[in-house]
């Protein structure tokens, strides 16, 4: 079923040139494969893609080299009663792994196991279904997972406004006028929650027909320059300017109260909210002249069409949930809603908004940590530790899948010490870790040239919709096998009722198992089946239409958007609590925000040697020079940066583009083992140690972790 292209003969040996696709971020960027003696040599872009069209970043491109790695995981592994990871065959492994769990069961009780799950499952179309399973059938109810560190935000928002988790209407930007980016940085991340091929190019064809292209960030990033201007705010206050230009908006009355009055619920309370954030107030706190807030919203008002993005930036902060509600009033305030060259709902191959409505209503539950609750199943990542060392009721085990939260939670340093009490920890991951370094048995998974897929994680956020299909580019090596694999091996051994399949056979076990059956209901949607999508690769689907989204889409009770939920009430009052402090903080405070790189994609690219470039070894700090100069630091100096969280010490590059007062350290780094040779060479720090854990330290509506625009000082080593 893989599409071949061509054959070549070389000597005694046939090359193929297979197509497939990038699993690393949303797009989905098709490539080719070059498979020789079964191994694959070479890997370029595909050029007759029918969306990406031979657009493919470095970054996918490397995965070969994760592919090729020998550092990688090949066996699975045991640490024996000296502290030694020894192989042990893959009978051994579920077995013991199965005694276990039993046991800390029998000892415990049911809730002492928790899982942890990470990004690189999004892109892992047959592993969500085979965790579901494993974690209903081992009945671990505490779950936590890397979107509490970086886009929970998103779904919590979308919940309370559009009554689904999955409605994240997109900017039209191929017919905008005016577009606002919040918090990203297209060319070094490519956008999340809109998987579009090649947005740098999809950014310049908009400026070069006269789209007015704006980035509001801390710093202005390497997408700004040829493309739009850039708004220099400080970290963690976009919610405050989102409120300022609502606020002008409304008093100027340059809203489209026919709209609202059409499509809008609680309208009266959100112009309550917004009239407590005037332009003139907000502005010391943003770092922008009130002139310049009330212009901005004038232009948006202005605009034939307007559309608003944001991204991890925002989502990041402590208040991401009521940012991401507010980008949407300042789309619908202004008629751009569901319209041309606004913000538009993409469906896809299959109605996702359904997908994700809410069952009833929103419980937090009354714990010894305070009220929390579940977004998309997901407990605060920030409560792990504090979840381990409880006297009440503690975790004793932890299944860790395809992540990493020794360099991804907030204070890694309580983390480590928290590992260490875990009576049971197994990590399955396609490398070794700063993670599983702590645990007591490590399963070896493949990488997305070993498994098929299909690009289901772009679902209801495409440019451009399609649906592609690819099998295993060769099978995997060693003792490598996917994730959905390994939990049913897991669950055999534990005895739980399991189709009976030869998982020894794997295409036997993917098509017996029917593994990909599940597409067919969702695919039946859009009038296809799984057998044409594996025999054509590529499906292009009808293209993104606005005018449908109060009839087919939204999810609320009401058909209606709900301009002021309630759930957000408590986060309002926060909100301006955080606001009267930000307005008495010390001027000459530093923070620090995370900056994304070409060399580092989280810590899973930490390996990868073609990224380690003469300037990129290691992980430095970059500072504005005025503030260089404040601390009497210049390029190369070593910086000890700190909290009351915790410490790094690096070094020191100017970086003219931060706005003053703004540090930035890339997440990521900061592997300490010896497994990964090229990532403990060059091991820099792990910014994450500066960042609050425990009780307070996310967005409660969220579950969002608190990481950027956290208070720092420096001085000089």
């Amino acid at each position: 079923m893989q599409s071949v292209i061509c054959f070549f003969w070389l000597k005694n040996n046939c090359m193929q040139k297979v197509r497939t696709f990038c699993r690393v971020c949303e797009p989905s960027c098709g490539l080719i494969a070059e498979v020789e003696a079964g191994k694959i040599t070479g890997l370029k872009p595909d050029k007759e893609h029918p969306v990406t069209k031979g657009f493919a970043c470095h970054k996918g491109i490397a995965t070969l080299e994760i592919h090729k790695d020998k550092d990688r995981l090949n066996y699975p592994l045991k640490r024996n009663n000296l502290g030694n990871l020894e192989r042990i065959a893959w009978a051994q492994a579920g077995q013991e792994i199965a005694s276990n769990i039993k046991a800390l069961k029998e000892k415990y009780g049911e809730d002492s196991i928790a899982s942890y799950t990470g990004n690189p499952l999004a892109f892992n179309s047959l592993a969500g279904p085979a965790i579901g399973s494993f974690l209903l059938n081992n009945k671990i109810r505490r779950n936590f997972s890397s979107g509490t560190q970086d886009c929970t935000n998103k779904f919590a928002a979308s919940e309370a406004i559009f009554g689904s988790s999955t409605i994240h209407p997109i900017p039209d930007i191929d017919n905008t006028d005016l577009l606002l980016i919040f918090g990203a940085n297209p060319r070094i991340s490519h956008m999340s929650f809109i998987s579009i091929a090649d947005p740098m190019e999809v950014l310049r064809q908009a400026a070069k027909r006269g789209a007015d292209i704006k980035f509001i960030d801390p710093r202005k990033n390497e997408s700004v320059a040829g493309i739009g201007q850039h708004i220099s705010v400080k970290p963690d206050t976009d919610v405050y300017l989102m409120a300022a230009l609502l606020n002008h908006l409304f008093a100027e009355d340059l809203v489209d109260y026919d709209e609202l009055a059409e499509h809008g619920d609680n309208v009266e309370d959100l112009k309550a909210f917004a009239a407590n954030y005037a332009p003139e107030i907000v502005a010391p706190v943003v770092g922008l002249a009130a002139v310049a807030i009330k212009n901005l919203a004038e232009d948006i008002a202005a605009a034939g069409t307007a559309a608003f993005y944001m991204s991890t930036g925002v989502n990041m902060g402590r208040q991401g949930s009521l940012a991401y509600w507010l980008l949407f009033m300042l789309s619908l305030c202004t008629g751009n809603f569901d319209r041309t060259g606004g913000n538009i709902y993409s469906r896809g191959f299959y109605p996702a908004a359904k997908a994700g409505r809410i069952r009833g209503d929103i419980h937090y539950e009354d714990t010894v940590f305070g009220q929390i609750r579940r977004v998309r199943g997901s407990l605060p990542g920030n409560l792990l530790v504090d979840m381990i060392e409880t006297d009440e009721n503690p975790i004793k085990g932890l299944v860790v899948i395809s992540g990493n939260p020794m360099l991804s939670i907030g204070t890694g340093s309580r983390l480590a010490e928290a590992f260490e009490k875990l009576e049971f920890m197994m990590v399955i991951d396609i490398y070794p870790s700063a993670t599983s370094e702590h645990a007591h048995y490590i399963l070896p998974a493949t990488d997305m040239f070993e498994r098929p897929d299909i690009n289901v994680c772009g679902l209801g956020m495409q440019k451009d919709p399609f649906i592609q299909y690819t099998n295993f580019v060769v099978p995997p090596s060693a003792e490598r096998k996917p994730e959905w694999w390994i939990l049913r091996h897991l669950e055999q051994a534990q005895g739980f009722e399991t189709d009976n399949v030869d998982l020894e056979d794997y295409q036997a076990a993917i098509d017996g198992l029917g593994l990909f059956n599940r597409f067919d209901h969702m695919l039946h949607q859009t009038n296809l089946n799984i057998k044409e999508i594996q025999t054509s690769g590529t499906i292009l689907l009808p293209p993104v239409k606005p005018g449908r989204f109060y009839d087919t889409i939204i999810q609320t009770e009401t058909g209606r958007i709900n301009c002021c939920p309630e759930l957000f009430a408590e986060a309002r009052e926060r909100c301006a609590s955080i606001f009267s402090s930000l307005q008495k903080e010390d001027r000459n405070q530093l923070k620090i925000i995370s900056r994304r790189t070409n060399y580092m994609v989280n810590s899973w690219f930490h390996n990868v040697r073609s990224l380690k470039r003469p300037e990129h070894l290691d992980n430095p700090l970059y500072i504005h020079p005025e503030d260089a100069r404040r601390y009497n630091l210049g390029d190369g100096s070593t910086v000890r940066v700190f909290n009351d969280y915790g410490e790094v010490t690096t070094r020191v590059t100017i970086d003219m583009d931060l706005k003053p007062g703004t540090l930035a350290i890339t997440h990521g780094w900061g592997y300490q083992g010896d497994k990964m040779k090229t990532a403990s060479a060059n091991a820099g720090c792990n910014v994450n140690n500066l960042l609050p854990s425990g009780p307070g330290s996310f967005e409660k509506v969220s579950n969002q972790s608190f990481m950027t625009g956290i208070p720092v000082e420096i001085e000089v080593v």
